[in-house]
């Protein structure tokens, strides 16, 4: 898909992280999209590998807070198998909802999921790059996107397109890993994720280098405060965060008002 004006041009020969490597700008999409095509199937197994399983208790907690309406619309960004779309859905059962993700083989399992879970028929699922979404201007009533903005090449890009698509009054969510506040934790936590996390996903999906990547972009994604300041840069209002786990995730929230 071609890149809209508010995704910014890309630099000739600029670079960017992958996981802890260096890559070519324009390389980096399609690294991670073979990431997540490897892990597809394993996709939900995955989050509870990386997460000890408490990933589910954090995607509640971004519902609550969230509190979804009916006769909403939600555009889930890197929604692949469907975990956020279906919350939503459920609380909300005459919304509508619609998962976009640059990963054809993770929508497809997401379908698979929709249909066991009869959801299929409120759900939309579009294959598209979060820094050049292929939607109207003011779409849409909810923007979210769950553990996938830190796999984003330019993340300001992809903020600004949140707010492209978003309708006045729409609501931005982010679900990410993030850091800890205490250095000592941060620390015992990197020695976990770093020798433990590749060595399951050997293991459990047979893939230690997709696991090895996203243990190395957590750590590059920007923390707290950083990343509300890049989310206020784009144009949102009422911007706040809540830490989760200690910090291991946070939520965070902003409004196109």
């Amino acid at each position: 898909m071609g890149e809209t004006p508010n995704s910014g041009p890309e630099t000739p020969d600029a670079t960017t992280h992958f996981g802890d490597r260096m890559v070519a700008e324009a390389d980096k999409a399609g690294l991670v999209e073979g990431v997540f095509s490897s892990v597809a199937s394993r996709y939900d197994v995955m989050n509870d590998v990386m997460s000890l399983g408490i990933h589910r208790v954090w995607k509640d907690a971004m519902m609550d807070w969230l509190a979804p309406r009916n006769g909403q619309r939600l555009l889930d960004v890197a929604g692949g198998t469907g975990d956020i779309a279906f919350r939503f859905l459920r609380r909300a059962p005459a919304a509508e909802a619609v998962v976009c993700d640059m990963t054809a083989a993770m929508l497809e399992e997401g379908q698979r999921r929709a249909e066991a879970a009869q959801l299929a028929d409120r759900l939309t699922w579009v294959v598209g790059d979060a820094m050049a979404l292929p939607f109207e201007d003011r779409s849409f009533d909810i923007y979210t996107i769950s553990f996938g903005i830190r796999n984003v090449t330019r993340i300001e890009a992809a903020l600004a397109e949140a707010f492209r698509v978003l309708k006045p009054g729409g609501r931005l969510m982010v679900l990410e890993f993030s850091q800890l506040p205490n250095d000592g934790l941060q620390r015992l936590y990197d020695l976990y994720s770093f020798n433990v996390i590749p060595r399951m996903g050997k293991a459990i999906a047979g893939d230690r280098d997709s696991y090895q990547y996203l243990v190395e972009s957590i750590r590059r994604f920007p923390d707290q405060d950083r990343f509300a300041d890049m989310i206020r840069a784009a144009g949102f209002e009422q911007v706040k965060y809540r830490n989760l786990s200690m910090g291991i995730a946070a939520l965070h929230s902003g409004w196109k008002l």
